[in-house]
């Protein structure tokens, strides 16, 4: 790892007797070399970092060539061999996998031989936020770098892993507090202390909750990070303390960064990941861009005719797991939409995405059956009336329903003016009608909140 005062003073070893310097063993040791690693890879020339991949990608492909079924069967189909994807346009004449492919495929998705250095397997359920959800398998060493890249994450953005850590996700049960951050921080390093607390509580007992333990890092979803600050500023309360927000599981709306940035005076830091995939990008703590965790997996921007994006274009996230030897998640269509970008100044040789944009189904059709991404004029709602929260369900292709969270119901007057701001942003006089929810709109699966989603069946995929 490269030398930071504020982290070398907080390394740890578990071997016994040796406190200074410290030394590790086993997976500790593993996982120290590899973050150490990507300290010097992450700056490797475009052109290297891509060989590698694909050098990486070969040794996989074969392994699940021989071991994969489905994968088998998607190779035969497209007349490619392993080795042709040594190169990008090799890999680029593999069909894409879709959810549904991994629904359906059963046990013919996955490797029936894992090499031993690779085990244990962990199953990984996605929350079905999409209404598809799926199983992955993931090997240990799959697992080694979806921590490597979360410790590479908190070294970029230099967290501070001596002070307290609170985290607010849905995976979280009940409230409790622990001596130490967990894994992988602790594992390498003597963290400070963490609390868990329920996506499920209101945000005056978060509030509660954090101003009592004062953490100086927290990681939260951006919806609830967005009702946290709306009810600190109704609040007048700041949490002094706090100086990093690591955002995660959902797309971070530009209007969130600024509400929660003004309200804590604390730094957004995003990161995109995804249950199948791991860590799929990390916000550079220079430009804001996204960097492509290209160690671990390559990722494809592509249009509806599965052309490459260029620098600008927005189109479908196509990630391929480049370490994954029990479940081949080759051209993975991950079913999200971003927004290409150029090499970032920062010098970074990975990757880069400027927007995540989120799923298909965050998509508005337009009557004559388009789609495109979502204005619906929400900068102009405070001027209209106390709405905390809104969201837009698209039922067909004329009607949209706007449920709303207000301070107090809005007239028939306003609902005029919100319903004339909506529909100019959006482009169409769309139907709409208004559904008031008390507190919180109810999130979708596995706890996630969706500002836009549309119910409409694409007619090429069927899919909503």
């Amino acid at each position: 790892m490269t030398p930071r005062p504020l982290l070398a003073s907080l390394v740890r070893g578990d071997v016994p007797g040796v406190v200074w310097p410290p030394v590790s063993s086993g997976t500790s040791a593993t996982l120290a070399a590899l973050v150490l690693h990507l300290e010097a890879t992450q700056w490797m020339a475009p052109p290297e970092l891509a060989a590698s991949q694909h050098r990486q990608l070969v040794v996989v492909a074969e392994h699940a060539a021989r071991h994969a079924p489905l994968f088998r069967r998607r190779l035969a189909r497209a007349h490619v061999e392993p080795r042709d994807l040594l190169s990008p346009d090799g890999l680029r004449k593999v069909p894409l996998l879709h959810r549904r492919d991994l629904q359906s495929a059963g046990p013919e998705l996955y490797c029936t031989d894992v090499p031993p250095s690779h085990l244990p397997l962990e199953e990984t359920r996605t929350s079905g936020s999409t209404g598809e959800p799926v199983v992955v398998k993931r090997t240990a060493v799959d697992q080694l770098f979806w921590s490597a890249m979360t410790i590479r994450d908190h070294l970029w953005h230099e967290r501070d892993v001596g002070k307290g850590l609170s985290v607010i996700r849905a995976t979280i049960q009940s409230y409790s507090r622990v001596a130490s951050w967990g894994p992988p921080m602790s594992t390498l390093f003597a963290t400070g202390p963490s609390q868990r607390i329920p996506i499920t509580t209101s945000a005056e007992q978060q509030l509660d909750w954090l101003a009592a333990f004062k953490p100086n890092n927290l990681v939260i979803y951006p919806a609830s990070l967005d009702a946290l600050a709306r009810f600190c500023g109704q609040r007048q309360v700041v949490l002094p303390g706090l100086q990093h927000i690591r955002t995660i599981g959902e797309t971070l709306p530009p209007a969130v960064r600024a509400l929660a940035s003004a309200a804590f005076g604390a730094k957004v830091e995003d990161v995109y990941s995804s249950q199948e995939m791991g860590v799929i990008a990390i916000e550079c703590p220079s430009s804001g861009l996204y960097h492509v965790m290209a160690e671990a997996l390559i990722v494809e921007v592509v249009d509806d005719a599965g052309r490459t994006c260029k620098d600008g274009e927005v189109g479908r996230v196509v990630a391929t797991a480049l370490h994954n030897f029990a479940t081949p998640l080759i051209r993975y269509d991950i079913g999200d939409y971003a927004e290409v970008a150029g090499p970032c100044p920062c010098g970074r040789g990975l990757p880069t995405l400027r927007r995540i944009l989120g799923r298909e189904r965050n998509l508005i059709v337009m009557p004559d059956g388009t789609r495109h991404w979502p204005l619906v004029g929400f900068h102009r709602f405070q001027e209209i009336g106390p709405i905390r929260q809104y969201q837009f369900i698209q039922h067909d292709r004329e009607r949209i329903e706007v449920r709303l969270v207000s301070e107090a119901p809005l007239s028939a007057a306003q609902e005029a003016e919100l319903s004339a701001v909506i529909q100019d942003a959006l482009g169409h006089p769309f139907v709409l009608s208004f559904t008031y929810f008390a507190g919180a709109i109810p999130r979708g699966p596995g706890g996630k909140f969706e500002e836009f989603v549309c119910n409409v069946p694409n007619q090429l995929t069927g899919r909503s």
